[in-house]
């Protein structure tokens, strides 16, 4: 037998991997080739290419490239990798109190807060309202005071009102002014003999909210009490919807309700309020002296501690089968018998008869 010659392997040729035949094809089994930098590169048959070069790491599952220090490895989220990327947490945006720097809007709010000298700190207004006579002198007596007038287009307006029934114009206001509650009461003695006072519990709407302050504005009654949570506060809409009556209405917003209206009762004040399972009909409870009258709101009414502070609970009788009414509703309802029956005590001369 002759045997074949065996080819020696010499130490500059480079390793090669074994040889293999499989039906004709000739296949290289786990070559390891060096790189240009000296680095070895492993093409194992089924597995992701990784590169591992100075300072960089390329993740070919689809994820971005990732910077690296020297000697440190990539995490890459492969299926079996349990680890996670940290999460970075953000700090979450402050919200904005809507009662600071609020917006009003409409001829009538912003007409009354220019005729009184509201702090105002910027008014979009329209060409056409602007050299309107009922506003050209009151804008620039309100510019002379440092107000911002900006004359605008009424889609302008539109987005500032957020499609608001504007009219043309719109104004930036300082936060509403509440007064303390001693200096509400002062004032409302120097006013009349025998003030009253509306005292609005748990209101949150500040459409009825605003109803209110009109309906009692406009029939005489000297000021407002809201405490200061669970409540809405003076907000644009207030504004809008009392339609001015802020403008010569003092509110007062308080910390503890029944704390208020013991100082009422110190002050000599008589308190009265809306429930409707009280057993006094509205009508035939005498109004007289000073008078604190209670609102409560529409779902729940008064709570029981506001109650238990009330001198006399009153109530609306009603004949249909709607089982109660709106806040500002009844608050107009009680408002107007209270001086309906203090008008029954004045006495006219004008209506008095003639001697013969």
């Amino acid at each position: 037998m002759t045997s074949k010659p065996k080819k020696l392997q010499t130490s500059g040729e480079p390793n090669r991997g074994r040889t293999l035949k499989i039906k004709s094809k000739r296949f290289i089994g786990s070559p390891i080739r060096k790189t240009k930098n000296g680095e070895r590169e492993n093409n194992v048959i089924g597995s992701p290419i990784q590169k591992a070069q100075a300072g960089e790491k390329e993740n070919n599952a689809g994820n971005p490239i990732r910077k690296a220090k020297a000697g440190q490895r990539d995490n890459y989220l492969m299926p079996g990798n349990s680890r996670q990327r940290p999460q970075i947490s953000l700090p979450s945006p402050v919200a904005k109190n809507p009662e600071d720097n609020d917006l009003i809007y409409g001829r009538h709010p912003v007409l009354s807060a220019l005729e009184n000298q509201r702090e105002l700190n910027r008014i979009w207004v329209t060409t056409r309202l602007r050299y309107d006579p009922r506003f050209h002198n009151l804008l620039l007596q309100a510019k002379e005071h440092g107000t911002v007038i900006d004359e605008v287009e009424p889609k302008r307006l539109d987005q500032i009102t957020e499609g608001a029934n504007h009219q043309g114009i719109a104004a930036q206001i300082a936060p509403y002014s509440y007064l303390e509650l001693p200096d509400l009461i002062t004032k409302a003695k120097s006013v009349v003999n025998d003030p009253v006072i509306v005292v609005a519990e748990g209101i949150t709407d500040p459409h009825n909210l605003g109803a209110i302050i009109r309906t009692a504005e406009a029939i005489g009654a000297q000021g407002l009490v809201i405490p200061q949570r669970r409540a809405v506060g003076i907000t644009s809409t207030v504004v809008k919807v009392a339609a001015g009556a802020l403008e010569n209405f003092a509110v007062a917003r308080v910390i503890n309700l029944s704390r208020a209206l013991e100082e009422l009762k110190e002050a000599g004040f008589w308190i009265y309020g809306t429930a409707a399972t009280a057993s006094e009909p509205l009508h035939t409870v005498r109004f007289s002296g000073p008078v604190v009258l209670v609102i409560g709101s529409e779902g729940e009414g008064l709570s029981l501690l506001t109650q238990r502070a009330c001198d006399v609970l009153v109530s609306i009788p009603l004949q249909g089968k709607t089982p109660s009414l709106n806040a500002s509703v009844a608050a107009g309802m009680a408002l107007y018998e209270v001086y309906r029956q203090r008008s029954l005590n004045t006495l006219y001369l004008n209506k008095l008869q003639k001697p013969l």
